[in-house]
């Protein structure tokens, strides 16, 4: 793979850059992993923008390895599961489409860690929720330093620091359908350099019943090292540091679901047809960091590579033609032959008629991403006037190396085997990126008002070359500019309100012909914060007003062969809503007391003409109807008893049913168009998960934890992409052990 001149890019990088993003409470600007920090529990927020912090305390409660669970308790976020375990999350902020989370801005520890961002930004590789100590949330005007999807917001990652003494701990568990977790990690410091190691594994046997037998769970894991060195000169603390990690998984995962009859009568069986089906990943990441500070300047470097593989053998369709498997799913009675082949009750070959094949495609792909990202803030005051100016720039790399085949398989007595038949390549494919990013904000203060003024700009060069084709290849260059404005109005010292709005980007993928266009969108908002120090409570209405808004086609969320990474053009689009939390803590007597907070989310969406596309999720849309998979009602209740040596914490989540298409099926004859959309009038049913968690602390002896997911063990459809319906995990219990020391 062609790497490019990514050292000399560099060094130009490091001598034109400047900026971190600012910090909001000055007693934790230090923490080098933090891309934004917010102020305590007793303070009020005076940052402008949706930002929300879920700290290491948050995160212990309910032990929860799954990110689609940790972001029930922040609003905005709408999210499509589809394994049950949070595997390959779907995740989106404000309405965007959440399939593979895409359509945000995912960092950990302040740096881009999506498989190749710009190029194919699916995340298919997701970090491991387990080891992280906090997760930083960044919607709107907040989220204008970080790129390249501007639209929803941003998604920080934060890992474990290096410790300042001596610090380690184990953290182990086991549960319901051979869950078994084993975390540890150790830190200290020898002659001022300072290091942590720390190690993850996740295992289950899965939840689902495979029709012949065999696993459907999956095991994870990761491991983390971090070095750093301490050091002052003259008026600068200087801290360098130095992370390494490395990552793998092997999933017996598939995209095959159910008829809607089989799902109502044996929710979680497995088809045969997907007794193959196996996820094998490898990832890994060198960062070196530099950070300098003194009392008014901050300054951070990174320079990163991510290097990231994976393999994916699951059901592609049938070699007879005769329909999609949406389609046969979907109408099992009209395609009997076929649902019997897939369910392992009939043979591929059949006597006196066409013989039905699996078709097994392996979607085999290379990634890597690396660059150098250097930002900086300054405070100073001018004109009597209070200036905290963020500037920054990154230089990025990126590329996917597509190596798509598939395979016959034959379906005999109820078992699935390779029928020997060489490999059939599908899609052999180079994607890559270069891009520089900059943005430039100044937050001025002048009495009760802070306003914040700034702009981003990403300039991208894009490549493409078909590696089946020498003569089928392209390259395009976009150069965009994203002013945003935002403020904050303090009324007391115990309330105030926020506004903003901010031009929002999505780039598209270096393969798509010119009449794809970029999504665009500018987004509003405003609200109030209010904290005394016992009560908070935040109200944020926003409105993100579409001038495009695009979709693409993957193997997760349309299926359809000839349409795969294409993507297609929405028009305009207005999606607007409400965002609200809450939290107290009330207390029953000196060493006990019951916490409990409220976030409530509302979403509108509305395509504003009518369209007729050619996606899978859209079809033939009429002015005024909803995008798929965005619920108008999302809420999480979280409530709980806690004393000095033990809690009890409930979440009880609500999600309203939403449309699993916008649109219907159309054709036009005189185009020769015909367009099926199999999930046309159907919805995802509204669902309510409860889950339970409790602790109680041995004192020196460290800390046992109990908990159920899915306490009411409801079982309902998630969703219908692509392969038909799919449920959520049912009840899990497990029990834990957690030492620190």
């Amino acid at each position: 793979m062609t790497k490019g001149p990514f050292m000399q890019k560099s060094l130009l990088a490091l001598a034109v850059a400047v900026a971190i993003p600012n910090a909001l409470a000055a007693d934790n600007d230090g923490e080098l992993e933090h891309i934004q920090i917010l102020s305590h529990y007793d303070k009020l927020r005076t940052e402008a923008g949706s930002a929300t912090l879920l700290s290491e305390e948050q995160l212990e409660k309910y032990e929860y390895d799954d990110i689609h669970r940790i972001l029930a308790s922040v609003p905005g976020v709408n999210i499509r599961e589809e394994d049950g375990y949070g595997l390959r999350p779907n995740i989106g902020f404000r309405g965007v489409t959440p399939e593979r989370s895409k359509k945000i801005t995912i960092l950990e520890d302040g740096v881009l860690i999506g498989p190749s961002p710009y190029s194919a930004p699916a995340a298919y590789y997701f970090p491991v929720t387990t080891r992280m100590t906090a997760v930083e949330v960044f919607k709107g005007p907040a989220a204008i330093k970080y790129g390249p999807q501007t639209v929803a917001g941003t998604l920080n990652l934060i890992t474990r620091q290096v410790p300042e003494f001596t610090e380690g701990g184990i953290d182990i568990a086991a549960g319901s359908d051979g869950y078994q977790k084993a975390h540890g990690y150790f830190g200290s410091v020898v002659n001022n350099v300072g290091f942590l190691l720390e190690g993850v594994n996740l295992q289950a046997d899965g939840f689902k019943e495979l029709d012949g037998g065999g696993n459907t769970g999956f095991n994870k894991n990761d491991l983390l090292a971090k070095f750093n060195y301490k050091m002052r000169m003259g008026e600068f603390d200087h801290t360098f540091a130095l992370k390494l990690s490395y990552a793998d998984e092997e999933s017996d995962e598939t995209y095959l679901g159910l008829t809607d009859s089989d799902f109502a009568s044996t929710p979680y069986r497995r088809y045969a047809a997907s007794q193959d089906a196996l996820m094998e990943t490898e990832h890994q990441q060198v960062m070196f960091s530099h950070y300098l500070e003194s009392e008014d300047v901050r300054v951070t470097t990174r320079v990163y590579r991510n290097d990231y593989e994976r393999a994916w053998r699951k059901l592609n369709g049938l070699t007879n033609n005769s329909g999609s498997l949406s389609a046969i799913l979907a109408n099992p009675e009209q395609y009997a032959d076929e649902y019997a082949v897939i369910t392992g009750q009939q043979d591929s070959i059949l006597a006196g008629r066409n013989s039905i094949f699996l078709t097994m495609g392996t979607n085999d792909r290379e990634y890597y991403s690396q660059g150098v990202q250097v930002d900086a803030s300054f405070k100073f005051n001018l004109f009597d006037l209070q200036h905290k100016l963020s500037a920054g720039v990154r230089y990025h790399e990126d590329e996917i190396e597509r190596k798509h085949f598939e395979q016959t398989y034959a379906m005999t007595s109820g078992s699935v085997a390779n029928t020997g038949q060489d490999k059939v390549f599908t899609t052999l494919d180079t994607e890559s990126t270069d891009a520089w990013s900059v943005y430039l904000e100044n937050q001025i203060t002048v009495n009760a008002l802070t306003l914040g003024v700034g702009v981003r700009g990403e300039l991208m060069d894009m490549h493409y070359q078909n590696n089946k084709d020498a003569q089928d290849w392209q390259a395009k260059t976009t150069r965009i500019w994203l002013p945003g404005l935002s403020g904050f109005y303090k009324l007391s010292d115990e309330s105030g309100l926020l506004f903003g709005v901010h031009q929002g980007f999505v780039p598209s993928s270096p393969a798509q012909a010119d009449d794809i266009k970029l999504e665009k969108s500018v987004n509003y908002e405003f609200g109030g914060r209010f904290n005394d120090g016992v009560t908070q409570f935040e109200l944020v209405s926003f409105y993100n007003d579409y001038s495009n808004l695009k979709e693409s086609c993957s193997q997760s969320n349309c299926g359809i062969n000839a349409q795969i990474d294409q993507e297609f053009n929405g028009g305009e689009v207005d999606v607007y809503g409400v965002e609200a939390q809450f939290s107290q803590r009330y207390p029953l007597s000196l060493d006990l007391e019951i916490p409990y907070s409220l976030v409530y989310t509302y979403t509108k969406s509305e395509f504003q003409h009518a369209l007729r596309s050619e996606f899978a999720q859209w079809g033939e849309v009429k002015k005024g109807d909803e995008l798929p998979y965005l619920p108008n009602h999302q809420a999480t209740f979280n409530i709980g008893l806690a004393a000095q040596n033990w809690q009890l914490s409930m979440a009880v989540k609500y999600i309203s049913s939403m449309p699993e298409a916008a649109g219907v099926s159309w054709a036009d004859a005189d185009a020769g168009i015909s367009v099926d959309i199999p999930l046309a009038g159907k919805d995802v049913p509204s669902n309510i998960t409860v889950d339970l968690s409790a602790s109680y602390e041995l004192g020196d002896y460290g800390r046992v934890y109990a908990k159920v997911d899915n306490l009411l063990d409801e079982t309902e459809v998630v969703s219908r992409r692509p392969y038909g319906a799919r449920p959520g995990k049912p009840r899990q219990f497990s029990l834990g052990y957690k030492y620190q020391f």
